[in-house]
């Protein structure tokens, strides 16, 4: 007992917990746990249809790949739109940094690699890189520390390259666009080979690719507008069987960016390429006396060789994918430029060059087929605002630097 005239304590009140107090937790805690119900199997016909939807590509990769090469009027295939993510930067090597970060590792693999194009990229990124290149010409000067695989793109040993898991990035330059070749010799090293590349991307999840397209996919048209854009039709083969085989190749890519998101795919759309390059551009201008159509003066957009490097070094920076055209500084007439070249050209009217070309074409004195007269006849030049706004791309070569670039062969 306590004396008279003794304090009592007070009693300590409970510090309430901050989850039994909820009325949701407890009655959670006072109400017995129940047992899950049992999920009902599928019956097997339900799972196969579910298995069959589940490996069905999407809408747009469908109507990609079903879109034939001559119906690209209506811009049937939806264009991928051009993404850069992150908020690495990107560098001229074309790696993508964030602080602190290192160069990715891997093997950036270049088919074609043989061409001029293929050696000077190789050249530039063998640096920083680990660099292979499948293509069956010979590489006498290959640097050594360069591997490089001889043999034809369609043939099964191009899967041992990448069954080493060391691919990180495949460089697509090997187009054939030798007009002088059967058209079915074309279409199998073009769309045939082609195809078995992107199954081997696929097959061993190399993270990024890299194709070399062509502005002259859109087509010289004498209603085109003024520059094009990456949306506009793509209307070349229309009347240049040539470049049907790259209309066909950018389909494939086209729908394998939609089947394949995981695959960061960068198409490049350059417009005429000049340099040491053995291409049409080049060598019309290499002419002493070139030909011109007569009342024709097509303004005309070019870009030197080195900044096509450049631009597909921009393209392998991770987080870059889309579609991307790209061109030099500036444009001016063709008889400008001719002017600047110290060329004498000779104004033929549009009819008879047509019938001269077709024939010397027939019996092989000419090495330009009478298709190529509409790229001295109509304009076609493009928008390049998304690869410098995306890939950050500008052209280092000056106009003037440029257009005297195919004389350094001479």
């Amino acid at each position: 007992m306590s004396r008279p005239g003794a304090r009592r304590p007070r009693p300590k009140k409970a510090t309430p917990d901050p989850v039994a107090a909820t009325p949701a937790s407890a009655a959670a805690q006072s109400a017995p746990a129940k047992k899950p119900a049992p999920v009902a199997k599928p019956p097997a016909a339900k799972r196969a249809a579910t298995k069959a939807s589940a490996t069905k590509p999407s809408a747009p990769a469908e109507a990609a790949a079903s879109t034939p090469a001559a119906s690209t009027k209506g811009n049937a295939t939806k264009q991928p739109a051009a993404t850069k993510k992150g908020n690495g930067r990107a560098s001229a090597s074309g790696a993508s940094f964030v602080e602190g970060d290192a160069p990715a590792e891997g093997v950036v693999l270049i088919t074609g690699i043989c061409g001029r194009l293929g050696k000077l990229l190789a050249r530039t990124l063998h640096r920083e890189t680990q660099v292979e290149g499948v293509d069956r010409r010979p590489f006498p000067d290959c640097p050594k520390d360069i591997v490089h695989h001889p043999f034809d793109l369609r043939r099964k040993k191009v899967r041992d390259v990448f069954r080493g898991g060391r691919i990180r990035a495949v460089v697509h330059l090997g187009a054939l666009h030798d007009p002088r070749k059967s058209l079915k010799e074309r279409h199998s090293w073009n769309v045939v080979a082609f195809q078995k590349l992107l199954d081997y991307v696929e097959q061993y999840e190399v993270p990024k690719l890299v194709v070399l397209s062509s502005a002259n996919v859109y087509g010289p048209q004498p209603d085109n507008p003024q520059f094009l854009t990456e949306e506009s039709p793509l209307l070349g083969s229309r009347a240049f069987g040539g470049i049907r085989d790259l209309v066909e190749m950018e389909m494939l890519a086209q729908s394998f960016f939609w089947r394949h998101p995981s695959t960061e795919t960068v198409v490049l759309r350059p417009v005429h390429i000049l340099g040491r390059v053995h291409n049409a551009a080049s060598n019309y201008l290499r002419l002493e006396r070139p030909m011109t159509i007569f009342g024709f003066d097509p303004m005309v957009q070019l870009i030197h060789e080195r900044d096509v490097v450049d631009a597909i070094r921009l393209a392998l920076a991770p987080g870059v994918s889309g579609i991307f055209n790209i061109k030099g500084r500036g444009e001016l007439p063709l008889s400008r430029i001719l002017r600047k070249l110290g060329r004498r050209p000779r104004p033929v009217p549009g009819p008879l060059a047509t019938a001269a070309l077709d024939r010397l074409w027939r019996y092989r004195l000419t090495s330009f087929p009478t298709p190529e007269l509409d790229h001295i006849r109509y304009i076609c030049m493009v928008d390049d605002s998304r690869a410098r706004e995306v890939l950050g791309f500008r052209p280092s070569r000056s106009l003037e630097e440029t257009i005297h670039a195919p004389m350094a062969l001479r």
